[in-house]
């Protein structure tokens, strides 16, 4: 059940406060607390965020803000975080929060919901938006976004005359074929037993026809078995015949990230993080990004990325507020992509002629991004996850002496089980 915040601290954020104007226009009625704040978030996200809070502390000097990072891996950081808001702990003030974890912050009562108006949602990407809302309240706002990418070797293809794949039959039919002629590895994704595993279910799941594998309120699997054991076939018709090496089932996605950019595979699933990197190793210049392929056409990536959140123990939240709205602006948003090469949330930067100049993957990621679904919105999205990645690890790990078919009945047993249990 949804926890109930306190009414003062609802009034904070829910109450009359123009959406448009500068920090200024903050009704002196918000309360909150102002004064220095601490940002909180995983450390594969900050490189480049430094400049970007000097700017910040140099115009707000009474509310400077301080980078806390946390580890790089996502289940970590959630931890901290959880071990942190479970205390009541007012140290942090601005929590970075994977998109996926909405609705467990928000169900514990951990983050305080947003008046919608404060932010200019309708200039966001419609998809980002939706992950920041949990049963019909805006609970953070969207700061970076993120979709998979097919990578594929566009000197090969053009060699043979090819197109880059747009189904997965042309898929396993470009990876069957080339694979033998040119001394390369066929197709690699995040096939570990982890969380990119769940995504790359989800994404084959979605490409199947698939739609939302829970409710949106996390009280149903409403997961399409037919679609869930079309997905798992084909990543298991992967492995068996090869064209998915064996080792993939040890990538994450910075393994996949090193086998694609040293000429190890002719196609990879990655995020846009990888593009930078590949254009200074020993493919650059000889490959491209398109969409992931799909069943009868171009597929659906699951939406990653993420969300700016106000832990509800914070003593600054008026001053975590002012932040919020000014990180989340146009001009920080520029500098996420130009300085940290990480996917903005206003849809305006990926039309932009100079931006495509510099990054030329932005109308293929915008076109990714705006089919993109949110993964499975849930308190206990920890449980929900493990289950899926348990049940497809065990599909596709050989001896496969199980069907597609018995995976994904086992998988959606599993989720009813963690819906039950709630």
């Amino acid at each position: 059940m949804l926890r109930l915040i306190p009414v003062a601290l609802a009034a904070l954020l829910l109450a009359g406060c123009a959406g448009t104007g500068d920090d200024a226009e903050l009704d002196g009625d918000l309360g909150g607390g102002t004064g220095p704040i601490t940002l909180v978030i995983g450390r594969d996200t900050t490189a480049y965020l430094q400049p970007l809070l000097d700017r910040w502390n140099k115009e707000h000097p009474a509310e400077r803000v301080t980078l806390l990072e946390l580890p790089e891996a996502a289940d970590e950081q959630r931890a901290q975080m959880v071990a942190n808001l479970q205390a009541r702990s007012d140290r942090y003030d601005v929590l970075g929060l994977d998109v996926v974890w909405t609705a467990e912050f928000a169900d514990a009562g951990w983050i305080v919901p947003l008046e919608r108006s404060m932010f200019p949602l309708d200039r966001f990407l419609p998809s980002v938006v939706g992950t920041a809302l949990y049963r019909d309240k805006l609970w953070a706002v969207p700061y970076t976004s993120n979709a998979g990418l097919l990578y594929y070797r566009k000197d090969i293809l053009d060699k043979e005359g090819l197109e880059p794949p747009r189904t997965w039959a042309e898929l396993r039919d470009q990876a069957k074929k080339l694979t033998t002629r040119h001394d390369i590895g066929g197709y690699g994704g995040q096939f570990l037993a982890y969380e990119g595993l769940t995504v790359n279910f989800a994404e084959a799941y979605q490409s199947a026809g698939g739609k939302d594998i829970l409710n949106p309120d996390g009280t149903a699997v409403t997961m399409d078995v037919n679609a869930a054991r079309t997905g798992l076939a084909f990543l298991m018709q992967g492995f068996r015949e090869g064209w998915i090496p064996p080792e993939a089932l040890t990538y994450k996605e910075e393994e996949s990230r090193l086998a694609f950019q040293e000429g190890r595979l002719l196609f990879a699933r990655n995020w846009p993080h990888a593009y930078g990197p590949a254009t200074e190793s020993s493919v650059a210049g000889k490959f491209a990004v398109t969409r992931l392929p799909g069943l009868d056409g171009p597929g659906s990536s699951s939406l990653g990325g993420y969300n700016l959140a106000i832990s509800a123990f914070s003593k600054k939240q008026r001053s975590a507020l002012s932040f919020i709205r000014y990180f989340t602006g146009l001009d920080n948003q520029r500098r996420v992509l130009t300085e940290g090469s990480f996917p903005p949330v206003w849809a305006e930067l990926y039309d932009d002629p100079a931006l495509i100049k510099r990054f030329p993957y932005l109308p293929v990621l915008k076109e990714s991004i705006l089919s993109a679904r949110p993964r499975p919105a849930h308190p206990n999205y920890n449980q929900v996850s493990l289950a899926i990645a348990d049940a497809a690890s065990r599909a596709l790990t050989p001896p496969f002496d199980g069907s597609a078919a018995d995976a994904a009945t086992s998988m959606k047993k599993q989720l009813n089980e963690i819906i039950r249990a709630r």
